[in-house]
């Protein structure tokens, strides 16, 4: 099964929508409670770095037997340093956000923690792809 979601960049209203839609399509089809939590994070981690820092982007995922891939393109610069970006607490965002309660600098460890397995690379056409995978063990 796929699924397809556009992420508006500094909607911070809308922030959040997308994981909370395949939160759903998680639950109708049974999925653990375990795999539900860790996809959801996962991925709402990722659509905040999305609507912060990179004027929004795209959400494509794949749910199949034993796996689920969640791969996110951005319209962002990239990140700078990812190495300084996975630590906890690092951030880049601008006080504004921080003052709405985002930008702790969470995201890419909260991602790398939920996921099985994490992959970030520059886009081809500018911005990032943050590509994740998430063991089901299980049929969808």
């Amino acid at each position: 099964m796929h699924y397809h979601y556009d992420i508006v960049g500094d909607d911070f209203s809308r922030a959040g929508g997308a994981s909370a839609e395949m939160k759903k399509t998680l639950q109708r089809l049974g999925i653990s409670h375990e795999v539900i939590k860790r996809t959801a994070v996962a991925m709402y981690e990722a659509e905040i770095n999305m609507v912060v820092h990179a004027g929004g982007g795209e959400a494509d995922i794949d749910i199949e037997r034993e796996a689920i891939t969640i791969v996110m393109r951005d319209h962002g610069p990239g990140i700078a340093n990812i190495d300084l970006a996975m630590q906890d607490g690092w951030s880049t965002a601008p006080e504004l956000v921080r003052e709405l309660g985002f930008g702790a600098g969470m995201g890419l460890p909260n991602m790398k923690r939920a996921a099985d397995s994490l992959s970030i690379e520059p886009a081809p056409d500018g911005g990032t792809v943050v590509t994740m995978t998430i063991n089901i063990g299980e049929k969808p």
